[in-house]
């Protein structure tokens, strides 16, 4: 045992060194893992720091980029908003005191809600004050609680903001006040005057009442008549002023006031507010009790604040009421308004809200202005009636009658159902702002035709109702196909033809049936067969004249005046009305007559006319209407009676043209000509622009081979200038003045149709004074001096009488000559004359029996020249 004791020590220790140092191994790697966790430790939190860092950077952006949205969202919708207001209260229904004034509506456009103060809940960097609005008008009745003198003076601004909003008498206003008797409202007293304030006493409730009641029972039964649910819906529909005014009825109680009103009393006011407000009668009661119902709006005042329905749960502010006197000013100034009489309607209230929505298949209809109770008054051109007649003195307002019914009837009627042609046969361009010009290049898509300054050219109106003769014709032609008795018919037989309906105006018309010559016994024939026939195919007269001669030129033709039913006469007319209607002595300036039964009394119409000769004015609806105009249609023809064509450039040295040629072969030759007034539109030449037949061709070919007899202009300039090369001549024809000595001359027929046999003396000298006979050996003869020509020679170049040579004189020619066929033209000492014989029995141009003459200004010709014909 001793023995192995000392063996077991050394295990021992050697054990428990072995023990240590697996401890202190142990040890070791415990403190460097340690080390490396208090490392790691050390990082986390500092990347947990950076982290939380970066996570309160990122939240912080994130509301703040929360907030500037919210904020942006919130303007926007602030804007919205705001717009929305003053949308639904414009002008003096919805501005703030410090800025207000009244305002006038504008056509078609009745405010409903009104301002009492503003929001106030206000989003935060918004900007924008929303104001708070309670309906009225057409909406609801308005029922408050509260302190009585705030409500009051918020029952003031909403009276005052009401009347400023809307025409003066469109607004009446009734008035319980049983405590104050009146003064609570007092700054109204002046509206007392033109009868729209009413202040009832302390017994008159019950009459009040009853008097509304049956106001009710009446719109019912005679206004809305069943059709229409409310007069709003009434208004809406027929476009027109409202035929019955908003009626307010303002109670003004308490509660002493509410214990005394009795069964029968309450029983009507519930009556009131259950059918009020389709009949435009509101109440706005204080301290009485008003029944449940979907059309009355409570508004509950604390203090500076009030909460209603429109604003949900945001409160708010009120608006300072405005002062007693400047109500009582605002009040004032309305009456004297009303009492001075209701103004004319707008020229913008003859157009409707939507442009060319109308059919004219059974007729057109048109506002020409309102009557005395501000409704417009419409006129109807169709099968009955279906012509006009519009008189009145000069300074009466013609013009501007006949531009309002034209801007009502262009606004309502498209290019396909309406086309115009105007003529105006006095001195003066009242049309010509109807077609493109220098200033204005738009023009009224309707119009097809505009003539100005056609008092001297009788023969342009004549050709006007041809063309309308030859489009009666056509459309009677195509109704016979159809089997159509009339345009609506032959307009739902043919739909895919063109048949709109035809308006002429023709202005100072006298002048167009003037005389006794073929002009206006052709013009009567043709206006006498329009206006019996034109009815059934579309076509419609409208004749207007500030002369009393002009109306007696058609009293004189009963079969003509008997087609214009439709009677227009402006102040102070004569002979447009029947004789015992003296309506038109009694109008006052910018007033009408309108009679749709050929002037007898019982059917006058007074029609207040609006200011439609403002150019501004018309310059807007004619834009319009220009811009809405159809793809790919044309301008209308102007023709101005003064205008002067320039002479074209490419004439060279010739001065006129000379009738060797037949127009088929002269057609294509000449450009400044026109259609001859004789000749069919498929002969001669096209029209121009816009210069006067005067400055035009004189003759065309109206048969073939031959010209035409009648003259369009008897002036010395009537002749067609023609190019620098002439036009071919059939080879058979020879002109005797380009016929060698000694031979004859060749003459074809379709050339010189018109060679007399007689010829004048020539003599020829270089001054243009009788001389020594022309060298070279020509013998002009007459077909070389057609009427008309000047004395220039068109022989050979270079020869006498020749561009750049001598001139050719025809000296005065003997008796027979004169007297000749073909030589109608008289030399004097300053101008030509052109006599021609009428048909035996009948008086000749200028009412003579015999020869007529008219006289030609020797400038047309050169002054070189003087010869006889």
């Amino acid at each position: 045992m001793p023995s192995s004791r000392p063996g077991l020590v050394a295990d021992v220790r050697q054990d428990l060194s072995a023990a240590r140092g697996l401890t202190r191994a142990a040890l070791g790697a415990a403190e460097t893992a340690r080390v490396e966790a208090h490392g790691r430790r050390d990082k986390t939190n500092a990347e947990h720091g950076e982290r939380l860092a970066g996570l309160v950077g990122a939240r912080e952006s994130a509301r703040q980029d929360i907030r500037a949205r919210f904020e942006s969202r919130a303007g926007a919708l602030a804007e919205e908003l705001a717009a929305v207001a003053a949308e639904c209260a414009p002008g003096a229904a919805g501005t703030s005191w410090r800025a207000w004034r009244p305002t006038e509506p504008e056509r078609g456009r009745r405010p409903g809600l009104f301002r009492i103060g503003t929001l106030g809940h206000e989003p935060a960097g918004a900007g924008t004050v929303l104001p708070a609005l309670v309906p009225l008008l057409d909406h609801a009745h308005l029922s408050f609680t509260g302190d009585p003198s705030t409500v009051d003076g918020m029952i003031a601004g909403l009276l005052l903001r009401v009347l400023g909003s809307t025409r003066p008498g469109e607004v009446r206003l009734t008035v319980y006040d049983p405590e104050q008797l009146g003064g609570s409202l007092a700054g109204f007293a002046p509206l007392g005057n033109a009868d729209l304030l009413t202040f009832v006493g302390p017994g008159g409730l019950t009459g009040m009442l009853d008097d509304l009641v049956e106001q009710i029972r009446r719109i019912n039964e005679s206004v809305l008549a069943g059709e229409y649910a409310s007069l709003a819906e009434l208004t809406a529909a027929t476009a027109a002023r409202r035929p019955e005014p908003w009626r307010l009825v303002v109670l003004l109680g308490d509660a002493a006031t509410a214990a005394d009103l009795t069964a029968a009393q309450r029983a009507q006011l519930d009556r009131i507010v259950r059918t009020g407000v389709a009949c435009g009668v509101h109440v706005l009661a204080r301290g009485l009790p008003i029944e449940a119902h979907p059309t009355v709006e409570h508004v509950a005042v604390v203090g500076s604040t009030a909460v209603c329905g429109t604003a949900g749960d945001l409160a708010v502010r009120l608006d300072v009421p405005p002062a007693a006197d400047r109500i009582a000013a605002v009040c004032r100034e309305l009456a004297e308004v009303l009492l001075a009489g209701p103004p004319p309607a707008q020229f913008a209230d003859l157009a409707p809200e939507k442009l060319w929505a109308e059919c004219s298949a059974a007729g057109l209809v048109a506002p020409l202005g309102d009557g005395p109770h501000g409704d417009l008054v419409e006129v109807l051109l169709g099968d009955d009636p279906p012509h006009a007649l519009i008189g009145g003195p000069s300074g009466s307002g013609k013009t501007n009658l006949i531009y309002a019914w034209l801007g009502a009837l262009t606004a309502r009627y498209s290019p396909d159902e309406l086309a115009l042609y105007l003529l105006d046969f006095k001195e003066g361009v009242s049309f010509a702002r109807f077609a493109p010009g220098r200033r204005d290049p738009s023009w009224l898509p309707q119009v097809r035709l505009v003539g100005v300054n056609v008092n001297g050219d009788r023969e342009f109106g004549l050709a006007l109702l041809r063309h309308l003769a030859d489009e009666l014709r056509r459309r009677a032609s195509a109704a016979k196909r159809h089997e159509a008795t009339k345009l609506a018919e032959l307009r739902a037989e043919d739909p895919s033809g063109h048949w709109p309906r035809i308006v002429a105006v023709i202005d100072e018309f006298q002048v167009l049936l003037a005389g006794r010559d073929a002009v206006a016994n052709e013009a009567v024939g043709l206006l006498e067969d329009l206006a019996r026939r034109g009815r059934s195919q579309g076509i419609h007269l409208v004749l207007a004249s500030q002369d009393v001669s002009g109306i007696e030129a058609l009293w004189g033709r009963s079969a003509l005046v008997a087609q214009f039913t439709l009677r227009i006469a402006l102040p102070k007319a004569r002979r447009i009305l029947a004789e015992t209607n003296l309506a038109a002595d009694v109008i006052p300036r910018f007033h009408a007559v309108v009679n749709a039964d050929s002037g007898v009394p019982d059917a006058n119409r007074i029609v207040r006319l609006p200011d439609a000769s403002d150019r501004s004015a018309w310059r807007t609806l004619q834009e319009k209407l220009w811009h809405a105009r159809p793809e790919g249609l044309e301008p209308p023809r102007l023709f101005d009676g003064d205008a002067v064509p320039p002479y074209p450039a490419d004439l060279g040295a010739w001065r006129v043209w000379r009738p060797t040629a037949p127009c088929s072969a002269r057609r294509s030759t000449y450009a400044p000509a026109r259609r001859c007034c004789a000749c069919p539109a498929r002969r001669g030449a096209t029209w121009p622009s816009s210069a006067p037949a005067r400055t035009r061709l004189a003759r065309c070919s109206a048969r073939p081979g031959g010209h035409c007899p009648r003259w369009t202009r008897r002036r010395g300039s009537a002749w067609c200038a023609w190019t620098t090369t002439p036009p071919p001549r059939p080879p058979c024809c020879t002109p005797p003045c380009r016929t060698p000595a000694g031979t004859t001359p060749t003459r074809h027929p379709s050339c010189w149709p018109s060679w007399p046999r007689r010829r004048p003396a020539l003599r020829t000298t270089s001054s243009g004074t009788p001389g020594t006979p022309r060298p070279g050996g020509c013998r002009p003869c007459a077909t070389c001096w057609p009427a008309g020509r000047s004395g220039t020679s068109m022989c050979s170049a270079g020869g006498a009488g020749s561009p750049g040579s001598a001139t050719t004189s025809v000296g005065p020619a003997p008796a027979s000559t004169r007297s000749a066929p073909g030589w109608p033209w008289t030399y004097t000492a300053t101008s030509w004359h052109r006599s021609r014989p009428s048909r035996a029995g009948r008086p000749g141009i200028h009412g003579r029996t015999g020869h007529s003459s008219s006289t030609v200004p020797r400038t047309a010709y050169p002054r070189s020249s003087s010869r006889t014909r």
